[in-house]
Order: C-alpha cells, then structure tokens, then sequence
C-alpha cells in the first residue's frame, strides 16, 4: 500500500517527494543557519492557506511572534488576516528575557496541553514547530529524558492527524544531521537545507534524506529565494529526455552558415559559438537575432557583457537594427552583470522572462560570463535545467562561450555544454604570412550532415562575410597552420 501524501503546494518540492509531504506524519527540516528553514516551514503553512484552504498552527521555540511576522511580511504573506479568520494560529513557545531555571524532571506536558488546544481550535491539518533545538539551551538534563519528550510532542501530534514539520539546527553542511544529534529520532522523515560556501559563492539546495515507507528523488537539489515565491527548487530530476526534437530548420540569419548547417539550425536546437575575444561571436548572435524578420519570430536576448547602447551600436555598424525590432516587439533585450545573482536567480528570472515574451529563440552572451558565479557543479547543474527547459519549450538557443587562447582551446564552460548542445560552432584566429585571419567551422550538427570544412570568415561594414574554405593548409583548429603539398606537379 503506497504512503498517501500531502501536497505541499511548492510544485517542485512535490515532484522530488513524488508527492508532498506523507500526510498525518512529522518531518525533520534541519540546516545550519541561514539555510532557511524557518522559511521552508512557514511557505508550508502559508501555501496549505492559500491553495488548500488548510488552517495551520506555528509554534516558535526561538524567535519572538513579532519578529516572525515581520521576516515573513515581504513574502506577501497575509498572516494579520489569517490570524483574524483563525486561519493560521501562533503558539509562543520561546524563552523570556528571565533566567529559566530547570526544577525537577524535564516536562512538556504543559506545552503539549497548548499545542493541542491550538490544533483544535482552528482545525490545523498542518503544523509547524520552529526550531524543537532551542530545548537542549534551557534544560541541562539527561539527553534520554529530553527525548522521551519530544517523542510525546510527536505522538501528540500524530494523535490529531496533522502533517508537521519540526525544524533544527546542525552546526555543519555535511557532518551530523542535528546539533544534538536527538531530534532525527522523533521523525520518519528528515530533509536537508545547506547553504554551502564554496570558492567566496553562496549555493543553497535541498536533499530528502530519508522518507520511511515511501520513495523519492535522491540527492541534492539546488533553490533559491525570492519575494515573490519564497524558496523556489529547481528539479534536476525533472529535466528528462522527453522533449520533441522537430526537423523544421530556422535560419542562421548568414545565408552561407546556413548552407554549411545544410539548411539552418533546427528549431529547438541548442547552439553553441566558440571563439576568442574578438573573433565575431557576438556578430553571429546579431545575425541569428535578426533572422526573426523571415518569419515573425520573436527572441529574447541575455547579455552579460554589454550594455544594451553597445549592443545596439554594434548591431547598427553591421546593418541590423535591435531598436526597431524591439519596436515591433520581436526582440526584447536584457543586460545584467551575472554577479548580481546566483545561477538558481538567473535560471528563475529567464523563466519569467520567457512567460511573458514567449519568445521563438534566445540568445545568451556569454556563458563564460555566467559561469563566474557559481561552482563547476552548479554551473553544470544550471546547463542542464536551463538547456532542458528550453527544449521542452522548444525554443532555439544560442549560446556564446569564450575561449581561453586566441587560437583556440577548450574552456571549463565549453567542456560543461558540449555535449548537450545540437550544434557547435568555432570561430578561430589563423596567422598567415604575418597577419591574422579568422575562419570558421561547424564542429558537430547532431543529426544533420553539415560542411566539415574550415573556410575564412570576415567582419565588414556589411557584417558577416563567409568565404571559401582554406585550401592547402593544416592545423588551422589546434593555432599551429601548415601548408602542405597540394600533391599536384
């Protein structure tokens, strides 16, 4: 018989726990500090309120009533309201300015008495207890004792069939699951909050230790916060290879790349452009934007290099105008620096960005910008949802990524989107008779034949101009160019 859950209303919380939160049952939520427990906990109640008309009790062990409401109030969270329908019913429970002095044995069945009392008062399906730690710092008793306790809270509460969530603290992201290594044993059930500090980056994510009886998606999951959503996952688990993959080619917007593509990219294709400073990437990317003009699509540009007056200039030098496209509302454009976020924040506010442009194709310059702000495997981690995503939406992306030598060279970006892109692209410097040329090549077509060779590429008043390929020379890719014997007499 498969555990029957409680739908927590955070979407992707109840895709890794196949379902929400097993119902009638306590779950341990424990993280060090600033993982943001208390807010999983109070997003619990708030959205069992808002989507399920569920009443819920709060019981605080540690911060005072009022500053609670005022950390939740930029949530848009109505609990002035809900407190007045008897919708959503505050328990203190936290320590007073008074010393407290432990007499006799330890006992909270006074507590337990007021826990009930709320529970029923406003019917609560959902209950929260924030955070059950603070006992250890008022009782200096034996650890069995406090545990005995604890465990009747939880009988207490399964008693009055409510779905609970008991929060505590850990003292490291990756050593033992609480401080005092007691409350675990009062769950079935125990998640993890970290927030990890890695290489001076901040990176919060989720993991469902342990749900007895019941399955559900292993390991961590990344998330972030905002106003708007409160703690928003990002499932990695959730980014399958079920999307469609269709054969209709949209243009390069370079009558010549498009021959070398043998028609164009497909649509709902990744693309990746890889070159150096300077070698026409961003040229590439004006094109592919202003191929939208052959059919009435729509693109969403990404920028995390240039402002929008550089882009428009440099557009404009090459003939294409971003102004008028923006006029009318083909093209949308958004220029950020990539360190005022976390990937997870991109991720979300590109998601937004697409709801409300619906846009054909997007356009992100560059990736090597946004790969800074987080670790190898975060910024893998965001390759594959945000690459995922896209698909499923079938959206045709182009990427940029920077190269590390002027002649060429793999990147950490490169070597973390290669193999789920569609198409890769090199733009590359050549030095020949002491002057530098560029050249360009299509690397892979995944499930296309496409041109296989290396032809020279210019950067005009005109824009971009593809020649003829490089006869007679080798090594052009590894920055070593060789001519060679033609083999004719």
């Amino acid at each position: 018989m498969q555990l029957e859950k409680l739908e927590t209303g955070n979407a992707s919380f109840d895709h890794i726990s196949h379902g929400g939160l097993p119902l009638g049952r306590t779950t341990l939520v424990a993280g060090s500090s600033g993982s943001a427990k208390t807010l999983f906990a109070a997003q619990f109640l708030a959205l069992g309120i808002q989507l399920f008309d569920q009443p819920g009790v709060f019981v605080t062990f540690e911060e005072q009533i009022d500053d609670i409401r005022k950390n939740l109030k930029s949530f848009n969270w109505d609990i002035d309201s809900w407190e007045k329908e008897g919708k959503w019913i505050f328990v203190d429970a936290a320590p007073k300015e008074e010393v407290i002095v432990a007499v006799g044995d330890f006992d909270l069945s006074a507590f337990r008495i007021r826990l009930e009392r709320a529970v029923k008062k406003c019917k609560a399906q959902r209950v929260v207890i924030d955070s059950i730690g603070s006992i250890f710092t008022q009782f200096h008793e034996e650890t069995h004792t406090i545990r005995r306790e604890l465990i009747q809270v939880a009988l207490t509460l399964s008693r009055l069939g409510a779905t609970s969530i008991i929060t505590a603290e850990r003292l490291e992201e990756y050593g033992k699951i609480t401080r005092f290594g007691v409350e675990e044993f009062l769950t079935d059930n125990v998640i993890i909050l970290r927030n990890v500090l890695y290489n001076e980056k901040r990176r919060r994510t989720i993991e469902i230790l342990k749900f007895r009886g019941s399955d559900h998606e292993k390991g961590e999951n990344p998330f972030t916060i905002n106003q708007e959503n409160a703690i928003v996952i990002i499932p990695l688990s959730a980014m399958n290879l079920k999307h469609i993959s269709s054969s209709e080619r949209v243009t390069s917007g370079i009558p010549e790349l498009d021959d070398m593509l043998d028609g164009g990219f497909y649509k709902g294709s990744i693309n990746l452009i890889s070159g150096a400073i300077g070698a026409g990437k961003t040229l590439l990317v004006a094109n592919f934007i202003n191929g939208i003009r052959e059919k009435k699509e729509r693109c969403l540009l990404m920028a995390f290099e240039e402002s929008s007056v550089q882009l428009y200039r440099n557009a404009a030098s090459w003939g294409i105008d971003f102004k008028q496209l923006e006029e009318e509302g083909l093209l949308k454009v958004i220029c950020l620096y990539p360190e005022i976020s976390s990937l997870e924040d991109h991720f979300i506010n590109i998601q937004e960005a697409v709801k409300a442009f619906k846009p054909d194709r997007i356009a992100i310059d560059s990736l090597s910008a946004l790969s800074r702000t987080s670790s190898d495997k975060g910024f893998r981690e965001f390759i594959i949802a945000f690459t995922s995503y896209l698909k499923h939406q079938e959206i045709t992306g182009m990427f940029t990524s920077n190269t590390p030598l002027l002649a060429g060279g793999t990147s950490d970006t490169e070597g973390n989107i290669s193999p789920i892109t569609d198409s890769i692209i090199l733009l590359r410097y050549v030095e020949m008779s002491g002057e530098m040329q560029r050249s360009i090549a299509v690397l892979k077509m995944r499930g296309s034949k496409h041109d296989s060779s290396i032809r020279r590429f210019s950067i005009t008043d005109d824009g971009a101009k593809i020649g003829r390929h490089f006869d007679g020379i080798s090594g052009i890719l590894t920055g070593n160019p060789m001519i060679i014997s033609s083999g004719r007499d």
